[in-house]
């Protein structure tokens, strides 16, 4: 087990491992949320490709619908 930062928490996560993964294994449905990997904004469909690795810095924005 190794860290990430995601939000400006550490989160102890098994890397390396995909942005999707790291989605799932936080509960978190990967069409349902906006990242940003290392100051990179990424596109929904790279989650399976881009991996983490430790160290790496993530911010997540939830996407709310509403009306």
């Amino acid at each position: 087990m190794n860290e990430v930062t995601a939000n400006g928490k550490s989160i102890a996560a098994k890397l390396p491992c995909s942005i999707e993964e790291f989605l799932v294994a936080q509960n978190l449905l990967p069409r349902s949320v906006v990242v940003e990997h290392n100051g990179e904004a990424v596109a929904p469909s790279e989650f399976s490709r881009r991996q983490l690795n430790a160290g790496d810095r993530l911010e997540i924005v939830k996407i709310v619908a509403g009306g």
